[in-house]
């Protein structure tokens, strides 16, 4: 049963925080635009995952049954949103000579591994475009049955005109008009097929260089980028459902196209709140591999790059990330960590104090009110900064009562306990970093970096490299520097 709340969502389609009413009680179905499986997982795509994993354990908190189903892109992504270049995958896949799904195995493995790093619960169903061809055929043969696509040259398109002809208004998501963007467009080269530019893209003819190609009733080809998150978010959430997320850059033209080819095959708008999250920057900078200013979640983890002092523990860059809202800004720098390392660590000392607290008659704080304001911060569109703030009162009010200068009774110090877990733990995701077991591995880290060393002096090269490779293999990097070696996980 849903615990009675007062959640508000922003919604981006209306620009306004919407009191949330699931469409069927106590059910939520959330669709979240998951990787293009090309390359390692962003940064900033691990910030937008984090920001729904948040969305997907309050909903539960709240007693909801969610049904969380985020994607795997695993063809059709063009290099250009207007339906040119080459497909993502299959140029990596050409570069690296390699089958197409070799990289798209290794870099989920490279997702999926990641994110369970920063503690981020698996989706209830985790589809993939290639595993729905066809029934994005099929939804293709639907919108050119109502009139809604075209077929040219063995493409078929989206026409954007006619759909805003028949009442829709395609820019409604991203407020664009369409009658501006059609007058300054440009025909492109390779878009000489297309009856308007803003046309996008529902099935593309294969090039007989390209690699990952189907038959279809059109042509031998694959489907256009836009269409899978259509076809896959209704089949497992029905036409219309709660919630769909993703990034503010996907706003336009991916959400806006999925909006349109919901519209044209269904007759109606496919979501009920659109959320979206906002960038993640660097020193105040956009992240960027052209001017350097990038580091991945790896790197930052281990500490292997020239950016940061030292590598972060996942928990605390977690913690780094709900400290500002999913729709804000967030700039990552090596004091920003910093502090937030030392934030993360005296808010978990404080948790750790509760077993230990003496009890009283009487309490002399007010652990309901407590309570009922963590929610309010919750309910306020996801507010984790401010649930964190709220956390932060209930460490300073357990140091006052560890020092003497409150009190509590054994039934608010239950209630106490079993929230501050729920927030901590349930809600945020965080989890205590095992010290002890860092101390013990440490311990035997240091005997085989003194092994290597001693190898190293005897110009044993083949002992030495066997050590660093063997560990490599297992996942921990040795770092020779100037005050000895060091590793990293």
């Amino acid at each position: 049963m849903v615990e009675k709340h007062n959640l508000k969502i922003y919604n981006t389609i209306s620009g306004e925080k919407e009191k949330f009413e699931s469409i069927t009680p106590d059910f939520v179905g959330m669709y979240v635009c998951g990787p293009t499986v090309y390359s390692n997982v962003h940064l900033g795509n691990v910030r937008t995952f984090l920001s729904f994993d948040i969305v997907f354990r309050y909903l539960k908190h709240l007693g909801y049954k969610v049904r969380y189903v985020r994607n795997i892109t695993d063809v059709g992504h063009l290099e250009s949103d207007g339906d040119t270049g080459e497909d993502k995958i299959s140029k990596k896949a050409r570069l690296a000579q390699l089958e197409p799904m070799e990289i798209v195995q290794k870099y989920t493995n490279d997702f999926h591994q990641v994110l369970q790093q920063f503690n981020a619960i698996p989706p209830s169903v985790e589809p993939t475009a290639t595993g729905h061809l066809i029934e994005q055929i099929e939804w293709i043969k639907k919108l050119i049955n109502n009139g809604f696509a075209y077929e040219s040259n063995g493409s078929v398109y989206f026409d954007v005109k006619k759909y805003n002809e028949e009442g829709h208004n395609y820019g409604e998501l991203s407020n664009r008009d369409i009658d501006e963007l059609m007058a300054n467009s440009r025909e492109l080269d390779g878009q000489q097929e297309k009856k308007n530019p803003q046309d996008f893209a529902l099935w593309k003819k294969a090039a007989p260089e390209h690699i990952m190609r189907w038959p279809s009733p059109w042509s031998d080809g694959f489907p256009g980028w836009h269409l899978e998150c259509s076809v896959m978010s209704t089949k497992y959430l029905g036409e219309r459902f709660d919630i769909h997320g993703g990034g503010m850059d996907l706003k336009f033209p991916h959400h806006e196209c999925e909006i349109a080819q919901a519209k044209g095959a269904n007759g109606e708008a496919p979501v009920n709140y659109w959320m979206h999250t906002n960038m993640l920057i660097m020193n105040g900078q956009k992240m960027s591999k052209s001017t350097g200013n990038i580091v991945n979640p790896r790197e930052l983890i281990s500490g292997e790059n020239d950016i940061f002092e030292k590598g972060f523990d996942p928990m605390v860059l977690r913690f780094f990330m709900l400290q500002a809202h999913y729709r804000s800004v967030l700039d990552l720098s090596n004091d920003a960590l910093v502090a937030s390392e030392k934030g993360f660590n005296r808010l978990m000392d404080a948790y750790g104090l509760i077993d230990n607290l003496s009890v009283s008659d009487e309490s002399s704080v007010d652990i309901q009110s407590w309570v009922a304001t963590c929610h309010e911060k919750m309910d306020d569109d996801f507010n984790t900064p401010m649930l964190i703030a709220q956390l932060f009162e209930g460490a300073k009010m357990i140091q006052l009562i560890q020092d003497g200068k409150e009190t509590i009774n054994e039934h608010d110090k239950a209630i106490l306990k079993i929230r501050m877990k729920e927030f901590i733990e349930d809600v945020l995701g965080l989890k205590p970093i095992s010290t002890d077991k860092n101390d013990k591995l440490d311990t035997a880290m240091q005997l085989i970096i003194d092994l290597r060393n001693s190898a190293r002096e005897n110009k044993d090269w083949s002992t030495s490299d066997q050590i660093r490779d063997q560990l490599a293999a297992g996942g921990i990097t040795l770092k020779d520097g100037k005050d000895g070696t060091s590793y990293t996980i």
